[in-house]
């Protein structure tokens, strides 16, 4: 891959990903609910899906998955059920219990935040790597930018160090963003208007993933 097609696909994988979609809602989420930990555990689950899902480009899987209506409806019915799960738990949740740890200083480490950020990874790996759609896009997207006189492999990984790096650094500016709005309003109601909005639109990202085709 040379410089200038690297170049290409850096800025159009960071267009793609300003775009807000279920990871960016996860990573504005957790940075009012727990902070900077919550974040970082959002993004590093959001990456480690990505990894995945781009060696399985690599291997053709996702060629594979355009081929196999079963699957494809397999996967995005468990996607699509997960999404709606966490946007009807946010909306049942205690708002009191989300404002008194947000209250918490996000210094301190202890059992309950060491959980929490567990819960908070599992939640972004398993949203980003549920999506049946991103492995599609993906298997669309990065062989326009193979140079087949190259090595795949290493090609591969640069695409998805560009991707990892692409992805931390806007999700860092949607956290730092949110957070600071989170600093100017009042906890409490801050905290209650993210967990009514996230909610919905969890629901409404897994009623739109239900509904998309392979395309």
């Amino acid at each position: 891959m040379s410089f200038h097609t690297w170049l290409l696909f850096s800025a159009a994988y960071l267009l793609t990903t300003i775009s807000p979609g279920p990871n960016v809602l996860l990573v504005i989420r957790n940075s009012v609910r727990y902070g900077s930990r919550g974040a970082a555990a959002s993004v590093a689950g959001n990456l480690l899906a990505q990894g995945v899902v781009v060696a399985l480009v690599a291997l053709g899987v996702g060629a594979l998955l355009t081929t196999l209506p079963p699957l494809f409806v397999a996967m995005k019915v468990l996607g699509a059920g997960y999404l709606m799960y966490l946007g009807i738990r946010q909306l049942r949740g205690g708002g009191n219990r989300q404002a008194s740890q947000a209250a918490q200083p996000t210094g301190v480490a202890s059992p309950a935040h060491t959980f929490e950020r567990n819960k908070v990874f599992r939640e972004a790996l398993f949203v980003s790597g549920s999506n049946p759609k991103t492995m599609i896009f993906l298997s669309a997207f990065m062989p326009q930018f193979i140079d087949h006189e190259r090595g795949l492999p290493e090609q591969f990984i640069v695409m998805f160090l560009t991707i990892a790096v692409t992805v931390a650094l806007v999700h860092t500016i949607y956290s730092l963003g949110v957070r600071g709005i989170h600093r100017r309003v009042g906890a409490s109601r801050w905290i209650a208007a993210i967990k009514r909005g996230s909610g919905l639109v969890f629901v409404a990202l897994g009623i739109k993933l239900l509904t998309a085709q392979r395309a």
